[in-house]
């Protein structure tokens, strides 16, 4: 197995693509921090785990908040004893609230960019060090096809996920000397529950024009995210550092 003996936190694991990851590592023999501020759903997800025969606990993260993040690593290190890899999934998806930049309430902006953006580095400031300790470590960020493919009305979320892509390229450069490998997932349209919500602001024809525009004519589902995401974070993807890989059934092409 590909993480046996290994510490892994996924932040925004309450649910969607955040629990694949988690119920993925978990079934690959790692221990797993589910880490998120919805509880109820967290603790769900390490029930299903530890009912699988695998190993996790629950910790609560703000990712805005450092102070937050700062316990969230302490935590798992008290717990496990060293921190291996990370996935930072936790965000706000932005599918149902479309508005203009120009218009775009800033109190609201301002939270899209402390969660999906800053929220990324705090947790990776947090998990770092320890990591480091222990001889280093992998860490995978979540981003989005919308950081290259800005839809209307929601380009204030693209920023913040093209940022994400920035900050993965930057600490690759910054972290490389500790040994800690830093890349990035951009899913595209995918099966979770984010979608479903979209599904109640979007028609299903302008969905189905998307699809009808793509290589492979479907969304994609949370465990072809995963496939994607655990290959980089593991030694798989051992000469593979600042990257970030769109999982988007080919909708963003390039030559």
């Amino acid at each position: 197995m590909r993480f046996e003996g290994k510490v892994a936190i996924v932040t925004g694991a309450a649910q969607g693509i955040g629990a694949t990851y988690a119920r993925r590592l978990a079934a690959e023999g790692a221990r797993v921090v589910v880490s998120d501020i919805k509880e109820e759903g967290a603790r769900a997800v390490v029930e299903e785990i530890i009912a699988a025969g695998g190993e996790a606990i629950f910790l609560p993260v703000d990712v805005s908040d450092e102070a937050s993040c700062l316990a969230l690593a302490q935590a798992a290190k008290a717990h496990f004893g060293r921190i291996d890899c990370l996935i930072n999934n936790a965000g706000i998806f932005a599918g149902m609230r479309y508005e203009p930049m120009m218009t775009v309430d800033m109190a609201y902006f301002d939270r899209i960019i402390a969660v999906n953006f800053r929220g990324t580095l705090l947790v990776i400031r947090a998990v770092a060090p320890i990591m480091a300790e222990t001889g280093g470590g992998s860490i995978v960020n979540q981003s989005s096809i919308t950081s290259h493919a800005i839809g209307p009305r929601a380009g204030y979320y693209a920023i913040s996920k093209l940022a994400v892509n920035g900050l993965t390229a930057g600490l690759a450069l910054e972290l490389g000397a500790s040994n800690i490998r830093v890349n990035g997932v951009a899913p595209g349209q995918t099966e979770t529950p984010a979608l479903e919500d979209m599904r109640a602001t979007v028609s299903e024809e302008v969905l189905k024009k998307v699809y009808a525009d793509m290589p492979i004519k479907r969304p994609g589902t949370t465990d072809e995210q995963a496939n994607a995401a655990l290959f980089l974070l593991s030694d798989e993807a051992s000469y593979i550092t600042g990257e970030t890989l769109f999982v988007d059934g080919g909708r963003i092409r390039r030559i």
